[in-house]
């Protein structure tokens, strides 16, 4: 079983992968969804997923009568869903924002419809700013 469950999670970060660099932002969303949902799963399948060895008993110890669940991989697993969502909710906001201000979700034609910076370019590739070098792009 957890053979199995790895080689999900191979496919599951394969996926994600391919999604987010497909440059479109609503498969880079699901490609990020499916990435946080393989790592939870990773976490998961570490966290051993036998009931014969409990984790929390010494193997020389007595035994308990019942199973016992590892109960820190069920921990991260609850702090990352959390922070996953947290985190999608910001993504989701900014593509809201991305595309009502810019009417696309290629990002490539994100790219070009952001306004071009005119002026001088020798300061390592950047245009000079007023607030920078002061009005006449320079040093004061």
């Amino acid at each position: 079983m957890e053979t199995l469950l790895s080689v999900i999670c191979g496919f599951m970060a394969a996926a994600s992968i391919y999604l987010m660099l497909s440059g479109n932002l609503i498969r880079f969303i699901f490609g990020l969804v499916l990435a946080t949902n393989g790592v939870n799963l990773l976490i998961f399948v570490a966290g051993r997923l036998s009931q014969t060895r409990p984790p929390l008993i010494d193997p020389d110890a007595v035994m308990a009568a019942q199973p016992l669940a590892n109960a820190l991989p069920q921990a991260l697993i609850l702090t990352a869903i959390v922070i996953g969502f947290a985190l999608l909710t910001f993504v989701f906001i900014l593509f809201y924002r991305a595309f009502q201000a810019l009417s696309t979700v290629e990002t490539e034609l994100m790219r070009e419809s952001e306004p071009q910076e005119g002026g001088n370019t020798e300061h390592g590739g950047q245009a000079g700013v007023a607030g920078i070098h002061g009005p006449g792009g320079e040093g004061a």
